[in-house]
């Protein structure tokens, strides 16, 4: 089964202080956006599921306007590592939602999404099929159906923060693959740690 992920950028920190942000006048806040998730998701077996419709799941992530005072309380921030993982919600072990922390110029080796059918027995250099930079409040989707990727966070001050939706779970339950760019041989993670304020 592979997982997939939907990822909704959520702001820069500059030196300890939250993001400035427009207020709007009705709001969808992270708590709604959590809710909404886990009725869509239900009993299904998470994004792949026939019952679960992953455009709907992108539009909601696209209706929530970043707010620090929604996620500060699951922020963490390991300045010894290239980014933080930190848990929001589990929902019934079908998907977990993150906020993901990058330090300023780190980003995460090339990697998928734990699918068993993902991987090859050829090692060949990686080339880069697409790059795209994303800002605020954008979002955007991927499957290891799609390919292998990297998240960096580019500023070379400020702290980049994201939020993830992966479902199903897999590289929290077994892991996932990490690639060398150079050679395109893969290495096993056993499994994605996340740092949980519940």
């Amino acid at each position: 089964m592979s997982t997939s992920a939907i990822l909704s950028t959520t702001g820069a920190i500059d030196k300890g202080l939250a993001p400035s942000y427009q207020p709007f006048k009705e709001k969808y806040d992270l708590e709604s956006l959590v809710q909404d998730i886990k009725e869509h998701l239900g009993e299904s077996g998470g994004i792949s599921s026939e019952e679960v419709n992953e455009t709907y799941l992108i539009s909601l992530a696209k209706k929530y306007i970043s707010d620090p005072s929604d996620w500060i309380e699951y922020f963490h921030n390991d300045t010894g590592k290239n980014y933080t993982r930190n848990a929001i919600e589990n929902i019934n072990h079908k998907a977990n939602i993150l906020l993901l922390v990058w330090n300023p110029g780190k980003g995460s080796p090339i990697h998928d999404h734990a699918n068993a059918h993902s991987g090859s027995n050829e090692s060949k250099p990686l080339s880069i099929k697409s790059s795209t930079t994303y800002g605020m409040n954008e979002v955007t989707y991927i499957s290891d159906d799609i390919g292998l990727h990297r998240v960096h966070n580019p500023h070379p001050t400020q702290i980049a923060v994201s939020l993830h939706l992966y479902t199903p779970p897999n590289a929290a339950d077994y892991g996932y693959n990490i690639f060398d760019e150079a050679t395109g041989s893969a290495s096993h993670v056993s499994q994605a740690h996340s740092v949980s304020k519940k």
